[in-house]
């Protein structure tokens, strides 16, 4: 036996520990933090903008030959497109999980290229970019002028010079972009009127600035090859490019006959103003320079926003007097604060668990064995995931919280094992090593039944893989470890530290520990009390303040704050109080461990008893087993599919639609009302505003606003009222009804960063037929308002159906009330435990869609046939259009070692009204000014303004949530059965983003639970060298999904607020989870009786015997495991609706692993092993057996019949059965 050799050679022991202890310590401080790893799908955008281009006129010129080219590319999931009415192009195409981003951004880059020779000459011009990037928006920096000196224009270009630059350099930044960005360009303003009087067209000023504004290569004086003798060389340098106002307004634009000089200041005027005023930018109302920091996909968030808060701090140093800096939307303290509440749900768990191992040993020394292998199993754990390239994250955190209850499972089977030896008169080495002879078996089987269960989630593929797999590999690591750690330091310990335990002589906990306590709460609870009596009072004169004065006085020679002093003092108090008092702490838990003792025994007989009489009518158990499969069967198919729990990230994001055509100042006006409002709402911080463009939509648009709510500090908000939802709520309806001109939706944060820019889902409906916008808008539109719920409509039900509005009562659906109580949401619980929860009630809400077809648009009818007649040139006459009214670009100057745009543009008062079209004049052939009048119409329609492709077909896409309390599995299925019935046949629709990873999912993991069952039974058939052991301990593992299902659906029977009741991704992983520990649990009692009964004794004796000597270990194990779990059940803080959702399931489910596990497993050992020794289940009557079956699946007898009859003939006619099949031509004659 080889841990013979560790229990006679402890420091060796200790030393393979200590290593493994260390090894972990020093690999935490080198572990990157992050909140996922990395999950969402790799992406890439390409990107273009055509000036003064329609949405129409983009997509039919730009987004169409891109598509057609991208289309198809390697590894591709989707891509969509947006082309908006400003000429600006963005395409986003995502890619599977695991391929190369760099490698997804060549072949992407390589299909652009073949696209390019199609587009039209201003985008080749101008380029298009493709880069990677996250879609997610990491923090902004928001620059501001302290005393209003400086205006936008100045903030934009000096966060774009100074600061942009500087931040695009940093490790694990994607890009950096400036929401309301305005670069600086030579702004060209040309009189209409001017020009025609001088009969000059805008044409004639760009052919000047293009001739007289360019970069010239001058070349060189004596430069080789030149005659024999040059003895020098020089380079030639001259006026090119202009960079000063004058300059450019001292362009010659056309000389009269009579000799005078057109100069380009003649016909307008020339600024250096701002390339583009689109978009404006605020925080909390003041006017900024916003930059938005992207990360790249694979990139450590917390270094990166560490990197930039650091970089922003340094170049504030230079920033010029009246500049200064403000982080008002930042998503890192989520991460942050939600892996500092998972370390606490750690610790917490450490301290619950070793509750309950003094609980059950009730002796320090025996408490402290399985304590040891904590900091082993978990400590240690961090060596491995830096080996393997994980992260602390939350997944990985989650692991090692559960792992807590795992890892003291096989210690505690160790010494308590060695206590019952000890008991029976052993000395602590003898029973040491009669203990490991026996539990050596069943810890190595729950080692590797456990690493069974896990490591194959490694080799799952898509994102839940990238979900499971670093947290079944944390666990599974850490019970590699704590096995290890029992087979050697456990028993080593337990032959140094047992003893013998001698009547009336308890110590329960030393008296060191039990002073340290003292200190504990004396630090804790008494330091506060103190602390009003050591702060100084100003002219104080009774005693208690001349007592504050001198200890004040005294702390600050030594350096000391108050605080600090009241600390020292209450745990000295407490320390010292509890040292004194050690004896009776110790006899009131030698009382209380006697009346426990009492207790479990008296359990134990009653249990013992109880498996008995079970034993005794075998078939009704089992047939109770039967309907419990069914049962389990129906609760887990009944129950909700969702994917990830919705959760309060700190932040909101508001989209915002003023009607069609409505102009940027009316959408600014609107946005500072919507901060006004949400800036006083309660738990709101900051809000961070865009005027001009859709976050939501990714377009841009004067109608279309996006703000950012911040919330404050999570632990400022830790009352019910103050929940993200409850805020949201709020202001859904306070925005609504002080602001109605504006469609205004409010939506949470993406639960997986990186993927969507908004909580819920998206769904596209597409236009395959070629039905036009406006009928795209129509059916759009019609699904909204079925699935929306107001006042006049109930929504849609489970079924996709339309829900009648006579059919719904206002009791039916009551809205949650923060103030409930625990015994009316217990009662509210119970009512739907069976009841199909609200099954006939919405399931959707919240629905929008920023997708117009009838905004007010002008079109131009020009008449080519006048044109001829007039002799005007079609060229002449767009080029006009579109340079006084769609901003044109000429070419570029050069400022501040910077290269701008040169940018041609009528007047304002010559384009603000469409009667302006008919009055630009055009030259003619003739050199006679026409009216764009005389040869065009100017009429009035309806069109786009956003087109959306998705995977090349025209679409409209619609945001959406799950009704409160609706899972988003449901709610995704209902939506689905409502457009396959509304939609036409022309139409139909694709969901994207999150929803189209959770249709991808699927039930992946209950497959994972299957083939985890299916390794179990392997593994434990080569334990036990037996193919029906096996089932004894699996049978009862289906039994604690029902467990776990009943407590994910009735969560609030537990007194859980704000849990999810669906079967999600973090439930799933809790199953998995239940799979191993269910196994373990059964381990325990199988291997037991199966040693008693191989000693001699019949298998009902050897049944219960071993029920008795493993209920105490296995109530021990499972219980530290249940109460581990307790802090994830009632989390709260950042993540809490994770770790709830794992919580609830696995406390749940572990519960009934525990009662399923003692009830039916030695029914199923006593059964199975009295089948086995029957005589029809002998060897021969195996061999029989299957024999027959196989014969009868493979029709094998009625071969082997003919065989025989063919023989016989065969025989009979003198030739070998073998010739049969083979006719001799001989016979044929």
């Amino acid at each position: 036996m080889f841990t013979r050799f560790f229990i006679d050679r402890p420091i060796f022991a200790s030393v393979i520990s200590i290593v493994i202890t260390l090894a972990g310590a020093l690999s935490l401080y080198s572990l990157p933090i992050a909140m996922f790893p990395l999950i969402a799908p790799p992406t890439v955008m390409v990107s273009c903008q055509y000036p003064g281009a329609s949405a129409q006129v983009v997509a039919d010129t730009v987004a169409a030959p891109i598509e057609q080219q991208v289309n198809g590319v390697e590894n591709m999931m989707y891509m969509s497109s947006q082309s908006t009415n400003d000429g600006n192009y963005t395409l986003t195409v995502t890619f599977k999980q695991g391929i190369d981003l760099n490698l997804a951004q060549v072949l992407v880059q390589n299909r652009v290229s073949l696209a390019v020779p199609l587009l039209p000459d201003v985008i080749k011009a101008t380029g298009v970019m493709t880069k990677k990037r996250s879609p997610d928006i990491l923090l902004s920096v928001a620059l501001y002028s302290t005393d209003g000196r400086y205006d936008q224009l100045y903030l934009s270009n000096f966060a774009l010079m100074r600061v942009r630059e500087e931040m695009a350099r940093l490790p694990g930044v994607s890009e950096v972009t400036m929401m309301g960005q305005r670069d600086y360009s030579m702004r060209i303003w040309l009189d209409p009127q001017k020009l025609a009087i001088r009969s000059l067209n805008a044409g004639d000023v760009t052919a000047a600035l293009r001739a007289q504004n360019l970069q010239v290569a001058a070349g060189q004086v004596g430069q080789s090859p030149t005659i024999p003798g040059q003895r020098t060389q020089f380079t030639i340098s001259t006026r090119g490019r202009l960079d000063e106002i004058a300059e450019f307004g001292d362009v010659i634009v056309k000389k009269t006959p009579d000799g005078r000089i057109i100069r380009i200041r003649d016909l307008g005027t020339v600024e250096l103003g701002a390339k583009n005023q689109d978009i404006s930018s605020e925080v909390d109302g003041k006017p900024v320079a916003n930059l938005a920091i992207f990360q790249l996909p694979d990139a450590n968030a917390l270094d990166t926003a560490d990197l930039v808060r650091a970089k922003i701090e340094e170049l504030k140093r230079d920033f010029p007097e009246g500049i200064d800096y403000m982080i008002r939307y930042d998503t890192t303290p989520f991460i942050r604060e939600s892996i500092k509440e998972v370390f606490k749900t750690l610790l917490d768990s450490v301290v619950l668990v070793a509750l309950v191992v003094l609980l059950f040993l009730q002796n320090w020394r025996s408490a402290l064995i399985p304590l040891v292998a904590v900091p082993v199993g978990i400590v240690g754990t961090f060596a491995v995931m830096l080996g393997m390239g994980f992260s602390l994250n939350n997944l990985t955190l989650f692991g090692l919280v559960l792992a807590i209850g795992i890892v003291v499972d096989d210690a505690i089977v160790v010494v308590e094992s060695v206590e019952h030896h000890i008991e029976h008169g052993l000395n602590p080495r003898a029973a040491t090593i009669q203990a490991m002879s026996e539990v050596s078996a069943p810890v190595i089987a729950v080692g590797l039944v456990l690493s069974a269960v896990f490591i194959p989630c490694a080799f799952m593929t898509g994102i839940t893989g990238q979900f499971f797999r670093q947290f079944a590999l944390t666990i599974a690591s850490s019970t590699v470890l704590s096995t290890i750690n029992s087979l050697t330091l456990s028993p080593a310990l337990a032959a140094l530290l047992l003893r013998p335990r001698e009547k009336g002589v308890h110590q329960a906990l030393p008296r060191v520990a039990i002073a340290g306590m003292g200190a504990w709460l004396g630090y804790s609870r008494l330091a506060p009390k103190l602390l009003p009596y050591l702060t100084p009072e100003e002219g104080g004169t009774t005693t208690h303040a001349a007592v504050a004065n001198m200890v004040f006085d005294l702390g600050r020679a030594i350096g000391a704050t108050p605080e600090l002093t009241a600390g020292v003092l209450g745990a000295a108090i407490g320390g010292i109080a509890l040292w004194a008092g050690a004896k009776y702490v110790n006899l009131a838990l030698d009382g209380f461990f006697g009346l426990f003792n009492r207790g479990f025994t008296a359990t134990a007989t009653a249990y013992s008893r109880l498996v008995g009489g079970m034993l005794r009518v075998f078939v009704l158990v089992l047939i109770v087993y039967v309907g419990l499969l069914f049962l389990t069967y129906e609760r887990f198919v009944g129950t909700p599919r969702g994917f990830i729990p919705s959760q309060d990230m700190g932040y909101m994001l508001v989209n915002v639609q003023l009607p069609d055509s409505a102009s940027l100042e009316r959408t600014k006006a609107v946005i500072r009302k919507i901060g006004d409002i949400s800036g006083k709402e309660n738990g709101v911080a900051a809000t961070v505003g865009i005027a001009g463009q859709s976050l939501l939509l990714n377009a841009f648009g004067s109608n279309f606003g996006t703000m950012f709510l911040t919330l404050k500090e999570f632990h400022e908000r830790t009352t019910d009222d103050l929940y993200y939802e409850v805020i949201m709520n709020k202001l859904r309806g306070k925005l609504g009804a002080a602001i109605p001109e504006a469609n205004i939706s409010l939506f949470g944060p993406p639960p997986l960063r990186g993927v969507g820019r908004a909580g819920g889902w998206m769904l596209m409906i597409e236009d395959r037929g070629d039905a036009g916008p406006v009928a795209l808008q129509r059916q759009v539109e019609n699904l909204v308002a079925a699935s929306n719920v107001t006042p006049g409509n109930p929504g849609i039900n489970a079924d996709g159906e339309r829900i009648a509005a006579e059919a719904v009562k206002p009791e039916d659906h009551p809205p949650p009330r923060p103030d409930e109580s625990l015994s009316e949401r217990l009662a509210s619980a119970l009512r739907g435990v069976f009841a199909g929860q609200g099954k006939g009630g919405p399931v959707v809400d919240g629905l929008a869609s920023v997708f117009r077809a009838n905004v007010p648009q002008i079109f131009l009818d020009v008449d080519r046939d006048a044109c001829i007649v007039k002799g005007l040139a079609l060229r002449d006459v767009f080029q006009t259009l579109q340079a006084y009214l769609g901003s044109l670009y000429v070419n570029d100057f050069n400022l501040f070692g910077r290269t701008w745009q040169v940018v041609v543009q009528a007047m304002p008062q010559y384009r603000d009204q469409k009667e302006d079209i008919n009055r630009l004049q055009v030259r003619n052939r003739q050199g006679t000014m026409v009216p764009l009048g005389a040869v065009a119409t100017v009429n009035e329609i309806n069109g786009p303004l956003v087109l959306t492709r998705y995977n090349m077909y025209p679409a409209a896409s619609i945001n959406g949530s799950a009704f409160p309390g609706v899972s988003s599995g449901t709610a995704i299925a209902a939506m689905e059965k409502l457009a396959a019935h509304e939609l036409p046949p022309t139409m139909s629709f694709e969901w994207t983003e999150l929803a189209y990873l959770e249709q991808q999912a699927g039930n992946t993991a209950l497959y994972v639970f299957g083939f985890s069952i299916v390794m179990v039974f392997l593994v434990l058939a080569a334990q036990f060298e037996s193919w029906s052991m096996p089932l004894a301990v699996i049978l009862s593992v289906p039994l604690c999904m029902l467990s776990a299902v009943v407590g994910v659906r009735n969560s609030a029977m537990l007194g859980v607020r704000n849990a999810n009741s669906d079967i999600n991704i973090f439930t799933q992983i809790g199953l998995v989870v239940l799979v191993g520990l269910a196994s373990k649990n059964a381990i325990l009692i199988v291997q037991f009786a199966k040693l008693i009964h191989n000693q001699g004794k019949p298998i009902r004796e050897a049944t219960l015997d071993a029920c008795r000597l493993r209920l105490r270990p296995i109530i021990m194990t499972s219980l530290a495991f249940i109460l581990g779990v307790v802090p994830l059940l009632y989390a709260r803080g950042a993540g809490a609706e994770m770790r709830k959702s794992l919580g609830v399931a696995v406390f749940s489910g572990m519960i009934g692993v525990t009662l399923f596990g003692l009830m039916l497993t030695p029914v199923f050992f006593y059964v199975i092993d009295t089948m086995s020794e029957s005589r029809l289940f002998s060897s021969r009557w195996l061999r029989w057996t299957s024999r027959a079956a196989l014969d009868v699946l493979t029709l094998r007898f009625l071969w082997r019949t003919t065989w025989k009859l063919m023989k016989a003939g065969a025989q009979s006619a003198g030739r070998s059965p073998r010739t049969i099949s083979k006719p001799d031509p001989r016979d044929e004659e």
